[in-house]
């Protein structure tokens, strides 16, 4: 009777720990009974029957990630190349993930290799490492398609690394460094174009500036010069107008001008000379005007002239 009671206590316990059943938080218990799938069990306290329910999978049912190891890859243009990927997908049924296949995660990762492989190998090196985005939307849809029997939603593929071969490496190097050289010549031709463009425009420009500027000074010149001429012609009509009036109808104003004329070339010949001076050839003429010139004196101060002037 001692015995039988601490028997009892953990034969209780025992059923107590298997009709309870505690599922943690974004997890799914899938419950058989004999054999046979009975219920899922959620997150929270869960009551069991004991030694005839189990628990057949625990399924987590968050966000789960499943890495690629790098794979060969064959592409269109027969380039091998180690390409690896990471595949994020949720279990969405998790009765179905549990019953249709065997090995979930082995089995996303071979079908994930075949989807590779045929998306990789109806593209040619350039297009593949230079379309990621598009590898992995298909990658995606294709996968996407084949897993909703197994209750899985694949929710993104994303490609790590695609490493081609060295020598392939080394070509294309080559390539990018000969193509960089070809868009530094494309670009300095261009610069240089550019330059001599502008350059000719600049002394065009600058032709045509000074072409109006020498016009605008060629009118300005010649308005000038116009302008002097008038001014000095009507101060000349003036001067013959005042000497007309002080003569009045005894002499005659044009010749008292050309005396004038006479009497300032005659002193600048003899400024600018040192010690011969030229008299015009004809002097009677020079005479005659300085004679012109005292009768007019005579005639405008109304006496005759002084023997010194007359002398």
């Amino acid at each position: 009777m001692i015995y039988v009671l601490p028997v009892l206590l953990v034969f209780i316990l025992i059923v107590i720990a298997r009709t309870i059943k505690i599922v943690p938080q974004k997890q799914v218990k899938i419950i058989e009974r004999l054999g046979k799938f009975h219920k899922t069990a959620n997150a929270g306290m869960n009551i069991i029957l004991p030694f005839l329910d189990s628990v057949r999978a625990t399924i987590d049912i968050r966000e789960q990630i499943t890495q690629i190891e790098p794979q060969p890859v064959i592409t269109r243009d027969n380039v091998t190349m180690e390409v690896d990927a990471v595949i994020y997908y949720v279990v969405a049924d998790p009765v179905r993930a549990t019953y249709e296949i065997q090995n979930l995660k082995w089995g996303l990762e071979q079908l994930t290799l075949s989807a590779l492989r045929n998306v990789v190998g109806a593209l040619d090196l350039d297009h593949t490492l230079t379309s990621r985005d598009t590898i992995n939307g298909q990658l995606r849809a294709t996968l996407d398609t084949a897993t909703q029997l197994w209750g899985v939603k694949i929710m993104r593929v994303e490609l790590k690394t695609i490493a081609p071969p060295e020598e392939i490496k080394l070509t294309m190097e080559k390539q990018m460094t000969a193509e960089r050289s070809r868009r530094a010549t494309v670009t300095q031709a261009e610069g240089e174009k550019s330059s001599a463009i502008l350059r000719a425009e600049g002394a065009k420009q600058a032709k045509i500036v000074n072409a109006e500027g020498e016009k605008q000074s060629a009118i300005l010149s010649a308005e000038g010069q116009a302008e002097a001429r008038l001014r000095v012609a009507n101060a000349e009509a003036q001067a013959i107008e005042m000497i007309a009036k002080a003569v009045g109808s005894l002499g005659n104003p044009a010749q008292y001008l050309i005396a004038q004329r006479y009497m300032e070339s005659l002193t600048q010949i003899a400024k600018d000379s040192q010690k011969i001076v030229f008299m015009p050839y004809e002097a009677s003429g020079v005479m005659a005007s300085l004679g012109g010139m005292k009768e007019l004196f005579t005639a405008t101060t109304g006496g005759s002239a002084s023997p010194a002037a007359a002398k």
